[in-house]
């Protein structure tokens, strides 16, 4: 009987052949806490009278949501984790001096590995499924449990095969791709499934792509987004010193799928989603027919604050400024990625149109600080998540599209193609 790379991923860390709805227990290769989660495991694995970390060289607090911080609480609540990698001696501790969004960091410090299991108290730890790893988001004491024994338990999730192909059209990237996934399915079309990005299409995909698409995955409901391992990742993987050696896994073509869906993604165009849902998705075209004033313009996040989204935005800013009454922020994932883009003269275009560029942090996205919206204020943002209040204030809108489309919002002023400019 033939397995999807998921269900191998599981056979390989259980020790015997496992299919989809098995019950396992596994080893975990990865734990991921960040400043806002990571309290909540340590008083967990405290109270349950642990001393030290199963694995302490696999488990890693990535300090990314209030930091720096914003106010006495989320320092205190800093304070606690810092404490706490200090007491554990922890190696894989990043903080202000290596600063950067969890899901950009890790894969960039070679510390997500194909053929991992991993997971993190983020719900967008499916991110590194881009990566042939088998990624998801838990909770808090679920974590902790992970800290404790090593291991964790796991109901194999049944494999929705998403098949893509054609080429992608100008302005049209991974954000697109899932943003009409999650159009089609719903928000919960995907609920506990592994979404399996396939098909000759993944092939004119960069890896920030896949990062991108993985990443939003649990916006469907999944359990986590996979990509098998291609000579694209490989190349990504080149220059990385990886924690372990890889592990590369593929599907069986008589793997059994919980269904099939095929995209043609050369007939795709850029989709924003509208308020308040990541499903409420419409064609760029269809969009700016609505003619809506923007407030604000994000770009960064764990989905879009790559070096590509910067340098996408750029080529459209270089020369031109945002509008007078829209605001724009630019958030680099990581601080090599800002260091990056300001040898490549990004940041000085973000600066010269108008744009306020910030350090590394997931703040504005969930409406922690660094950009929280006002009343009635729209924004066009980059992120994953347009919920009610997600950015701010309870009647503020958030529309989520990818870099060139925010970037021709910004100048515009409002929800705008990129291809009319």
């Amino acid at each position: 009987m033939g397995q999807t790379i998921t269900e191998k991923i599981f056979s390989e860390h259980f020790g015997e052949e496992s299919f989809a709805d098995s019950i396992v227990k596994v080893d975990i290769d990865l734990v991921i806490g960040n400043d806002i989660t990571t309290p909540l495991s340590i008083k967990a694995f405290r109270e349950s009278g642990a001393k030290r970390l199963a694995k302490p060289n696999n488990f890693c607090i990535v300090m990314d949501h209030f930091i720096p911080a914003k106010d006495i609480a989320s320092a205190n609540q800093a304070k606690f984790s810092r404490e706490f990698a200090k007491e554990q001696e922890m190696e894989l501790f990043f903080d202000e001096k290596d600063m950067g969004i969890e899901h950009a960091l890790l894969p960039e410090k070679g510390l997500v590995v194909p053929g991992d299991v991993i997971i993190g108290a983020d719900s967008h730890t499916c991110t590194h499924g881009a990566l042939g790893a088998f990624a998801t988001g838990m909770g808090s004491t679920d974590l902790a449990y992970a800290m404790i024994t090593g291991k964790n338990w796991f109901k194999i999730p049944r494999s929705i095969k998403v098949v893509f192909s054609g080429k992608p059209g100008q302005y049209v990237y991974g954000k697109d791709l899932i943003l009409e996934i999650i159009r089609q399915i719903g928000v919960d079309g995907a609920l506990y499934k592994a979404l399996e990005f396939c098909g000759d299409g993944i092939g004119h995909l960069s890896m920030d792509d896949r990062f991108s698409l993985c990443n939003m995955a649990i916006e469907a409901g999944a359990k986590s987004g996979i990509i098998s391992v291609d000579d694209t990742a490989k190349e990504f993987l080149s220059d990385k010193n990886l924690r372990v050696a890889p592990k590369y896994h593929y599907s069986d073509e008589n793997a059994t799928y919980e269904s099939v869906l095929e995209i043609d993604v050369g007939k795709l165009e850029p989709i924003v989603a509208y308020p308040f849902l990541p499903s409420n998705g419409k064609s760029i075209n269809e969009a700016k027919k609505d003619n809506l004033s923007i407030d604000q313009v994000f770009i960064g996040s764990c989905t879009n604050g790559r070096l590509s989204d910067l340098r996408i935005a750029a080529k459209i800013l270089e020369g031109k400024r945002v509008a007078k009454y829209t605001r724009m922020i630019v958030t680099p994932a990581t601080q090599k990625i800002f260091k990056q883009a300001q040898k490549e003269g990004l940041i000085d275009i973000f600066i010269d149109a108008g744009a306020v560029v910030s350090n590394p942090t997931c703040g504005a996205c969930l409406g922690g600080y660094m950009g929280i919206l006002g009343d009635n204020e729209r924004c066009v943002s980059t992120t994953n998540r347009n919920f009610v209040g997600r950015m701010g204030a309870r009647s503020s809108e958030v529309y989520l599209a990818n870099s060139a489309v925010a970037a021709a919002s910004a100048i515009s002023g409002k929800l705008s193609d990129p291809r009319d400019l």
